[in-house]
């Protein structure tokens, strides 16, 4: 996966943005003719942690937090994801005991680590199997684009850091679709992190906004008196090391990498050798280790991270929307 240009993330960029306007007007009028389509309904309330910009914005982060808290509920919750980059097609079950992060992409790995987990690149098809298996509830991590399924509770979710970028639409810009779509679909809006692109000011009147930011979690006493070098293929790496500079790690390098990035042999070579200096901890993210060999990602620190919401309750009041009251179950 290629690293976002710079001027997606420019707001004061111009002649980019207006050489590539043509073929942004095409995407839009494709996205918003997707929009329209029927989606099938399942049995069951679906939940969709999805964003309205390419790349990581928290979106498995914020799901993980949502099937918890639904299996707290006593809810049988099964997870829904395309399975982005993995080789399989259909529908499939993840079974972490054999499929690796080639085969299913990386995000259903962590998903099936905390409930049943399908992989479909047709949303419709892939709920339908989870409904057969009992589910009682569905988390669709990514798919608030996906036009075969509807959704009960679309949230939207934000990076603060990023925003919306410049604002335009592919590829004059990150969004995959006009913004005032976005929000008209949603139900809600998760800002993670700071708010520095004053996105919740830009939220229409009457669509909640919540707010949370990223805590580290993990062998963080290993990393004490070490030199930490952290590196991350994710949608934005810097996202990770601010985390950990926020924890109080400091770390004496830092390897950005695209998101999904499938790790070479020269890439591998290159881990192993830093690994091998002295006092040196390499510290990764879960989504980046589950693309790890065995035996590489053995000898690596990984603090993944967990969602910390500014209002008390606030999340909770978001499945209150989706499956009633906890007086109610």
């Amino acid at each position: 996966m290629l690293i976002a240009p710079r001027f997606w993330s420019d707001t004061r960029a111009r002649a980019v943005p207006r050489l590539l306007a043509p073929i942004e007007r095409v995407v839009t009028a494709v996205a918003v003719r997707r929009a329209c389509r029927p989606r099938w309904h399942a049995s069951v309330p679906v939940l969709c942690c999805g964003n309205a910009t390419v790349g990581g914005a928290g979106k498995t982060t914020l799901a993980i937090d949502m099937v918890e808290r639904l299996r707290d509920r006593g809810r049988n919750v099964h997870c829904l994801t395309r399975g982005y980059g993995g080789q399989v097609r259909g529908v499939v079950k993840v079974d972490p005991a054999l499929h690796t992060a080639a085969m299913v992409g990386d995000e259903a790995l962590l998903l099936a680590a905390h409930a049943p987990t399908w992989v479909s690149a047709d949303r419709s098809a892939g709920a339908r199997a989870a409904v057969a298996a009992g589910a009682d509830c569905l988390v669709l991590d990514d798919g608030f684009q996906n036009t075969t399924l509807f959704q009960d509770l679309p949230v939207l979710v934000v990076d603060g850091a990023a925003g919306f970028g410049n604002g335009h639409v592919l590829p004059a810009g990150p969004l995959r679709e006009p913004l005032r779509q976005a929000f008209d679909r949603a139900r809600a809006v998760v800002i993670i992190g700071p708010d520095r692109h004053r996105v919740a000011r830009d939220v229409p009147a009457g669509l909640p906004v919540l707010h949370a930011r990223l805590q580290p979690e993990g062998r963080l006493l290993d990393l004490v008196g070490r030199q930490v070098i952290a590196f991350a293929g994710i949608g934005r790496p810097a996202k990770f090391f601010d985390a950990l500079r926020d924890a109080g790690i400091a770390p004496v390098r830092t390897l950005p990498f695209p998101d999904h990035h499938a790790y070479t042999r020269r890439d591998l070579s290159l881990l192993e050798g830093l690994d091998q200096q002295p006092g040196t901890r390499l510290v990764t993210t879960p989504k980046d280790a589950v693309r790890l060999p065995p035996e590489l990602r053995a000898r690596i620190t990984v603090i993944g991270t967990k969602l910390q919401w500014e209002t008390p309750h606030a999340a909770e009041n978001l499945l209150d929307r989706l499956v009633g009251s906890r007086t109610d179950l």
